[in-house]
């Protein structure tokens, strides 16, 4: 016969596992918290369709640049024939039946159909041994950056491919303080307001210039903080070390917002400082701050609501797309990864945005192509994405 005592730790424990038993079956039904694992942010899909296929057995080379015009029309350059290997060459060498190096700049309208390709060497300028970024200004004209080791120049073109004016001249680089030359332009952006171009230059140099767009005349230039430029080298990036008062190989992009404040991508340093028009320098912030190599702060695009709300910032190493709160330059979320698959990428260079919010990014090194993601709208995402495959 059971005594009372046992009998009560046998219903104790009973109890007791009842309880649990609860507990844990009400906690299965909770729903997780979104609040602690994602945030309200854009929603990007790529579209694995675009752009369509290019005609003539064309190929891509390193595609170091991207700009949507006010037709939203996609505008990209590369490198060609110098960063394709031979078998992608068969064609040109008469030795298959595919494939050639595309013109240097070509133009989609917003189906993904291409609407013209031109560029290379021509009467009254020195095309680029290297060329990088591309910018359409509000005026139409196309604007080229020169990055060989020797190129020290910017070019201008009509949309169609005509010459209009050379700014530097290819070898006249002197250093950061030149204010005829340049050292390895990686962008240029136009600014509608004033006609101004802003310089991000660069690989050699270590500063943004400003030139007046009509004249090329260079109005102003500055640094790092706003600081006079210096080309000292600065050595090895250490992220533990106190950020350089200049910037570093290479000042990587330049871009102005609509309230008036010039961005610009430090890209070996990891960070985006913010000036005013006039180089007073504002302010700065790091992303991924550990990355050594090539850096993370490649280039960057504004959302395309009246107070562009969000930066999108291409991050070549990491192979991400980050997207910042442009008033707190806080990280709230990131998209892609390392492949060759679509929405995946192989140094993703130069980012984009048209007049419906959608990204455009072109990839350097081996990747070598165009990509578009659809804007979907708002929503709950995590805070490191993935690939963004269609779910349709």
């Amino acid at each position: 016969m059971l005594n009372r005592s046992r009998f009560s730790y046998l219903a104790s424990a009973l109890f007791a596992a009842i309880g649990l038993t609860v507990l844990a079956l009400s906690i299965v039904d909770q729903p997780v918290n979104a609040k602690a694992d994602t945030v309200k942010a854009p929603i990007f899909e790529v579209d694995p369709l675009w752009p369509k296929p290019l005609p003539n057995h064309w190929l891509l080379g390193m595609a170091i640049g991207v700009w949507v015009d006010e037709k939203d029309h996609v505008w990209i350059i590369h490198r060609g024939a110098d960063t394709l290997n031979a078998n992608e060459l068969a064609l040109t060498k008469n030795v298959g039946e595919c494939c050639a190096a595309a013109p240097p700049v070509l133009e989609f309208d917003p189906a993904g159909r291409l609407v013209q390709a031109w560029g290379g060497p021509g009467p009254g300028y020195e095309w680029p041994d290297s060329n990088h970024g591309i910018h359409i200004d509000h005026k139409g004209n196309v604007w080229i950056g020169g990055n060989g080791e020797n190129d020290a120049h910017i070019l201008k073109f009509t949309r169609d491919g005509k010459f209009l004016m050379q700014m530097g001249k290819h070898k006249g680089n002197k250093g950061s303080n030149d204010t005829e030359n340049f050292g390895r332009v990686a962008k240029i952006w136009v600014d509608p307001k004033t006609n101004e171009a802003y310089v991000a230059d660069g690989y050699k140099n270590k500063r943004v210039a400003v030139l007046d767009a009509d004249t090329g005349v260079m109005k102003r230039y500055w640094g790092a903080y706003g600081n006079k430029p210096d080309d000292a080298d600065l050595g090895k990036y250490d992220p533990s070390a106190v950020p350089p008062k200049q910037f570093r190989n290479p000042v990587h992009c330049v871009e102005r917002s609509l309230d008036g404040m010039v961005y610009v991508c430090d890209r070996q340093a990891n960070r985006i400082q913010v000036f005013k028009p006039d180089g007073t320098y504002l302010k700065e912030a790091h992303f991924a701050k550990q990355t050594l190599g090539s850096g993370s702060t490649w280039d960057l695009a504004f959302s395309k609501d009246p107070q562009q709300r969000f930066i999108f910032l291409a991050d070549g190493t990491n192979e991400k797309i980050r997207v910042i709160v442009r008033s707190t330059l806080m990280e709230l979320t990131n998209f892609g990864d390392g492949g060759r698959q679509p929405g995946q990428f192989f140094g993703v260079h130069s980012i984009a945005t048209d007049s419906k919010g959608n990204l455009y990014t072109t990839e350097t090194y081996e990747g070598k192509r165009l990509q578009k993601f659809v804007y979907k709208g708002m929503g709950e995402l995590a805070r490191s994405q993935g690939t963004v495959w269609p779910k349709r």
